[in-house]
């Protein structure tokens, strides 16, 4: 998809579809009143007949019958206009993408009145909403996805600062797209040897360090909680390790850590059948981080980057590991394993353990890590917690500003109590009771004094109907959130 900015009339502006945001019951702003003046009134008949009124994120086409350039038109809802925000435009033009989704749509034109931050959020949003995963589909999909989308602006609005922010929402999307393409890869396609396939690809074209371990240098390390959790699966693990140097030579670098679990059944403590085949997306994590790689190096921004990734696959064999267990961590502290598929805190204990010999200014780790967070949150704000004010506060504000919301849980010692072990420094799984919170007091005895924020994305990675810029299926997130959290710290 290509983004460009033009000084234009919508209305003198030829093309197969013009997009217009509607406020709610304003039907004679200056842009609608023209609109309806050319088209003998049909607009202000829509409001008052109710049958479109700008309600947030509804749709109404017109076919213009060449009473003025553009072939159709697409009103879409902006909602209140006291409740507008770019969070709302980001929605609307999500909306509108994929209202266009069609085989005879091509080219759409966006008319965007507002300055930079509004252009940035529309631009954003189109071009998340009209993303399609159809790699695998054999005959030609009734929808199909647009090409180009023109973004026109009133005379007088700076042009610079516009092609601006055009160009830096294109690069974003296109690292959120990176990231939806893989956690919707299938399990059989998507393993550990997969993902670092991809990330040295990635890397390759974005000028990034990249190294991978396999089996035996893991074992070198001592990670043998990672390699415990892939040991019942014929596909190894990996380590991999992305490193973008954008900042002075000696800033320390902040590491972000992703759960790259390709599949997960469980192993021995199995799921349930019923939505296993979802368990593809517990890399969403891994794929995050690769994402946030990638528009970091594409955006230049000027910080020092790096990225880990414990990838295994998580199957139950007669070598697999089993509940009782006792494994020695990267870190030398003894888990006993309480519960098989309570894997992730396993792969990601070592990668933190590893990302502490770094010296990093800060490390952020994101996995689909437990249900319990979708039963607390659900599919609208990520879990958070971590042990230090100012990076917590830090992600929150990013979340606000790109709509990927974080909610903050408790991390108090008392919950520590839930993962004693009998015979060993911890266990893996604390119960039924505060899953999420006692998920993150298990990462939290890896971390050391290093300043470190938990976000739990198993509610958010994964979208069951599709909604605005959020199509059914993977959503890319954390990838917008902490590309704004990271700009903020320049």
């Amino acid at each position: 998809m290509k983004f460009q900015v033009r000084m234009e009339d919508p209305f003198a502006y030829a093309c197969p579809v013009l997009v217009l945001g509607c406020f709610e019951g304003k039907a004679d702003e200056p842009v609608l009143a023209r609109l309806d003046q050319a088209l003998g009134g049909v607009v202000a008949a829509l409001f008052r007949e109710k049958e479109f009124t700008g309600v947030l994120n509804r749709t109404r086409v017109i076919h213009t019958l060449g009473q003025a350039a553009p072939e159709r038109l697409l009103l879409v809802g902006l909602g209140k206009e006291k409740e507008f925000t770019p969070e709302r435009m980001r929605q609307a033009a999500g909306t509108a993408a994929q209202a266009l989704a069609s085989p005879s749509v091509r080219a759409v034109a966006v008319f965007v009145p507002g300055g930079e931050p509004l252009l940035r959020a529309a631009a954003a949003g189109f071009g998340l909403g009209a993303y399609t995963f159809d790699q695998y589909k054999t005959k030609a999909d009734e929808t199909g996805e647009i090409e180009t989308v023109d973004f026109l602006i009133p005379a007088g609005t700076p042009l610079e600062g516009a092609e601006r922010a055009a160009a830096e929402a294109m690069r974003l999307c296109e690292a959120v797209r990176f990231s939806r393409d893989l956690v919707s890869q299938p399990g059989n396609v998507a393993t550990p040897a997969f993902l670092a396939e991809k990330a040295l690809e990635m890397s390759a074209r974005f000028d990034i360090a990249c190294r991978v371990w396999e089996r035996d240098e893991i074992e070198r390390h001592g990670m043998e909680a990672l390699l415990a959790v892939g040991r019942g699966s014929r596909q190894q693990p990996r380590f991999i390790i992305l490193d973008y140097r954008g900042g002075e030579e000696k800033e320390k670098p902040v590491v972000l850590v992703g759960k790259g679990i390709t599949f997960d059944s469980g192993g021995i403590s199995l799921k349930p059948r019923e939505g296993m085949e979802k368990m593809k997306n517990d890399m969403a994590g891994a794929a995050a981080v690769m994402g946030v790689l990638m528009a970091a190096a594409s955006l230049a921004l000027p910080l020092n980057l790096v990225g880990l990734i414990p990838a295994a696959e998580n199957l139950p064999d007669g070598n697999a590991y089993r509940p009782g267990d006792v494994i020695r961590a990267m870190s030398g502290k003894t888990i006993e394993v309480t519960n098989t598929d309570a894997e992730g805190r396993l792969a990601l204990c070592d990668a933190l353990s590893h990302a502490l010999t770094l010296r990093p200014a800060a490390i952020i780790d994101l996995a689909t890590l437990t249900g319990a967070c979708v039963v607390a949150l659900g599919s609208l704000a990520s879990g958070l917690l971590g042990n230090d004010e100012g990076l917590k506060r830090g992600l929150k504000k990013a979340g606000e500003a790109t709509g990927e919301r974080l909610w903050e849980l408790p991390l108090w010692d008392e919950y520590g109590e839930l993962m004693k072990s009998d015979i060993a420094d911890l266990k893996n799984s604390g119960g039924p009771s505060a899953g999420t919170v006692t998920a993150a007091w298990f990462l939290k005895n890896f971390v050391g004094t290093a300043r470190w924020a938990h976000i739990d994305i198993a509610g958010t990675a994964w979208e069951e109907k599709g909604r605005h810029y959020l199509p059914k299926g993977a959503t890319g997130v954390g990838v917008r959130l902490l590309v704004e959290y990271l700009r903020g710290l320049r």
